[in-house]
C-alpha cells in the first residue's frame, strides 16, 4: 500500500514550481489559475522572489500547495499515474492537508488557494507579531516536550504545536515562555532549542481568533467526497467524510499536528511506501518514524519520470 502525503509551511523556496511550469502544461496552469484566484501573481514570487515575499504565511501556504498539486497534475496528466489507482491514502503536514484534500477532489483548486491565503493573513493576524514564537526542540521525544511546555508556561501559553518525529517536537506560544523553554531545555534532557523564524505562533490555543475565521469560511466552502481517505493532522486517523473533514480542518488552526502518530497510524493500517508530492521535508521526518518505511520526493520532472517508470 502506498500513502501521497504533502508537505507544509518552511518547505517554500524562491524558484519553486519553475522547471515544472517551464516544462508542463499541466503545471503552468495549476499556477494560472491560482493567480487568477488569489488575483496576484503568485507563481512570479515563488519562480524569481524576493525570498521574504514568498516567506510571508499567506504567499507560503498557497504556494507550497499550488506546486504540492502541480507536481500531482503533471503525474496524472503527462505520466498517467493517477493518485486514486496507486494510492490508498493522503495525509498532509499542516496546510499540507489542505493540499491533500484538493488532490484527492475534496476541495476545487481556486477555492483551496483562498482558504489558504485567508488562512495565512488569519493567523498572522490573531496575534500581534513580536508577541508569538515558536521553537523546534531537537532530540526531545513528545513527553519531555510537554513537560517543558508545562515548566516554562508561566501562566502564559507555550503548547506542543507539532509532534514531527521522534527527535524533533514544535512548541508554540507566548514568544516570553518560548524563551524561557529554550532556555531550559538541558534540565528536560533535550539537546536543543532553537527559535523557528516564524512570524505568528502557529498550532497553538493564541490562534482562536484564526479558527474562527476558518470555521466561517470553510462553512462557506463545499467540501466533495473524498477520493481516497485522508490522515487528520489533529486525530491522526483516516477520515472519508467531508463534513468531519471541514471540522478538523478548524481544529487544526488551535491543533496540535501529530504527524508521528498519524505515519504509524498509516504504517498500521497497511502502507510501505510514502510518496512526497513537492517537497523533500517529510521524506526525512518519516524515515526517522519508521527505517523501514520506503519514501520517494516528487519535485523535479526527473523524480516524475523516474517514478512513473516505476509504477508502470
Amino acid at each position: 500500500m502506498r500513502a501521497f502525503v504533502f508537505p507544509g509551511q518552511g518547505s517554500q523556496k524562491v524558484g519553486m514550481g519553475k522547471e515544472l511550469a517551464e516544462a508542463s502544461a499541466a503545471a503552468r496552469e495549476v499556477f494560472e489559475e491560482v493567480n487568477e484566484a488569489l488575483l496576484q501573481n503568485l507563481s512570479r514570487i515563488m519562480a524569481e522572489g524576493p525570498e521574504d515575499e514568498l516567506t510571508l504565511t499567506q504567499n507560503a501556504q498557497p504556494a507550497i500547495m499550488a506546486n504540492s498539486i502541480a507536481v500531482q497534475r503533471v503525474l496524472e496528466r503527462e505520466f498517467g499515474v493517477a493518485l486514486a489507482e496507486h494510492g490508498a491514502c493522503v495525509a498532509g503536514h499542516s496546510l499540507g492537508e489542505y493540499s491533500a484534500l484538493c488532490a484527492v477532489g475534496a476541495i476545487d483548486l481556486a477555492n483551496t488557494a483562498r482558504l489558504l491565503k485567508l488562512r495565512g493573513r488569519s493567523m498572522q493576524a490573531a496575534v500581534p507579531v513580536g508577541e508569538g514564537a515558536m521553537a523546534a526542540l531537537l532530540g526531545a521525544d513528545i513527553e519531555q516536550a510537554k513537560a517543558l511546555a508545562e515548566a516554562a508556561a508561566e501562566g502564559q501559553v507555550c503548547e506542543v504545536a507539532n509532534d514531527n518525529d521522534p527527535t524533533q517536537v514544535v512548541i508554540s506560544g507566548h514568544r516570553e515562555a518560548i524563551e524561557r523553554a529554550v532556555a531550559m531545555v538541558k534540565e528536560h534532557g533535550i539537546k536543543r532549542g532553537v527559535p523557528l523564524p516564524v512570524s505568528a505562533p502557529f498550532h497553538c490555543s493564541l490562534m482562536a481568533p484564526a479558527a474562527k475565521r476558518m470555521a466561517e469560511a470553510l462553512g462557506e466552502t463545499p467540501l466533495r467526497a473524498l477520493g481516497l481517505p485522508v490522515y487528520a493532522n489533529v486525530t491522526a486517523a483516516a477520515v472519508t467524510d467531508p463534513d468531519e473533514e471541514r471540522a478538523l480542518l478548524v481544529e487544526q488552526v488551535t491543533g496540535r499536528v501529530r504527524w508521528r502518530e498519524s505515519v504509524l497510524a498509516m504504517r498500521a493500517d497497511g502502507v510501505e511506501s510514502f510518496v512526497e508530492l513537492g517537497g523533500k521535508v517529510l521524506g526525512p521526518m518519516i524515515g526517522r518514524i519508521d527505517r523501514e518505511a520506503q519514501v520517494t520526493s516528487l519535485v523535479t520532472m526527473g523524480d516524475l519520470e523516474a517514478f512513473a517508470k516505476e509504477m508502470a
